[in-house]
C-alpha cells in the first residue's frame, strides 16, 4: 500500500488501538486486541478509576433510556454506540415497550460486525455505518430513514462520543444539526468526558495515549461548555452531573474533582 492509499473503512488494523475496543476492555469485554489492552492499561495506570466511571456511564444510559421509554418515546437514535454489551439501548427500551425502534450508528468495523450479528433477528433494530462528523449523512441514511420518523418524538443519544471531536465549534455544530430534525417531545441524552481536577501532566498523558488511536483525539470539556448543547431544552433534574449521580438508585455525593463523564437529559417541549 502506498503512502497515498488508504485502507477501506471496513479493514481492521489490530495494531492500532480503537476507542470502542478500549471501552469494551474497561467494561470487562473480550472484543479487543493486544494494542487496545495496552493502551487501556496505560490509561488505567494514570487513572485507576476509569473502569468505575465507564460502568457508571452504562448505568446512566440504562436509567435515561428507561425513563424516556416510560414517557412514551418509541424511537431511539444512538450515535457512537460502541460494541454491544449488557443493557444495550434496544434491550432496555424494548423491555419497557417491545415496539421501540432503535438505530445504532458507529464507524468502527468491529462494532458493525458484532452489532449486525447480534441484531440479525431483531427487525426493529439495526446498526448503520456513518460518521459523527457528517450529521446530515446520519440523518439521511436510508436505514435511519426506514426506522426513524423525525416527525415524531425521538431520543437522540450521544454518549461518550462528543469528546472525540476536538474542535469546540464543530462539536457544537454537530449537536445543533442533529437537533434540527427533532420533533417536539423528543429527548437529547449526552454524556461527555471532563477532566475534574486531574493534573495537567496526567491530562496530557491521557490525551496523548488517545492520539495514538484511530479516532485520534480526546478533548475533555467543562460543565459550562457541555451545558451549551442543551440550550433551548428543558434539562431534567438533577441537571448536568457526574453520570453516577444522575437519578441513582441510592443516595450519593458526586465527586466533581475526579475525571469522568458528566451526563444530562434534555427535553424538547
Amino acid at each position: 500500500m502506498t503512502d497515498r492509499e488508504q485502507a477501506p473503512s471496513w479493514v481492521i488494523n489490530p495494531h492500532v488501538p480503537s476507542v470502542a475496543r478500549m471501552y469494551d476492555y474497561y467494561l470487562g469485554g473480550k472484543d479487543n486486541f493486544a494494542a487496545d489492552r495496552e493502551a487501556a492499561e496505560h490509561i488505567l495506570s494514570i487513572m485507576p478509576y476509569v473502569r468505575d466511571f465507564t460502568r457508571d456511564n452504562r448505568a446512566f444510559l440504562s436509567r435515561s433510556v428507561r425513563l424516556i421509554a416510560d414517557a412514551g418515546v418509541r424511537q431511539f437514535l444512538d450515535i457512537g454506540s460502541g460494541l454491544p454489551t449488557r443493557e444495550n439501548v434496544h434491550q432496555v427500551a424494548q423491555q419497557t415497550a417491545p415496539d421501540s425502534r432503535v438505530v445504532y450508528v458507529d464507524n468502527d468495523p468491529i462494532v458493525l460486525a458484532h452489532g449486525r450479528a447480534l441484531l440479525a433477528e431483531n427487525p426493529l433494530t439495526t446498526v448503520v455505518q456513518a460518521d459523527l462528523h457528517e450529521p446530515k449523512g446520519i440523518l439521511d441514511h436510508p436505514e435511519v430513514a426506514a426506522r426513524i420518523d423525525f416527525g415524531r418524538p425521538v431520543a437522540l443519544l450521544l454518549l461518550a462520543v462528543l469528546h472525540f471531536v476536538p474542535d469546540d465549534e464543530e462539536a457544537a455544530s454537530i449537536v445543533a444539526r442533529l437537533r434540527e430534525r427533532l420533533a417536539p417531545g423528543s429527548y437529547l441524552v449526552i454524556s461527555h468526558g471532563h477532566a475534574g481536577r486531574v493534573s495537567k501532566e496526567d491530562e496530557i498523558l491521557v490525551t496523548s495515549t488517545y492520539k495514538a488511536t484511530k479516532t485520534g483525539n480526546l478533548t475533555p470539556r467543562t460543565s459550562e461548555q457541555i451545558l451549551t448543547y442543551f440550550e433551548g431544552l428543558e434539562l431534567l433534574e438533577p441537571g448536568l452531573v457526574p453520570v453516577e449521580a444522575w437519578r441513582p438508585e441510592y443516595d450519593l455525593t458526586p465527586d466533581w474533582s475526579k475525571a469522568g463523564f458528566l451526563g444530562g437529559v434534555g427535553y424538547l417541549p
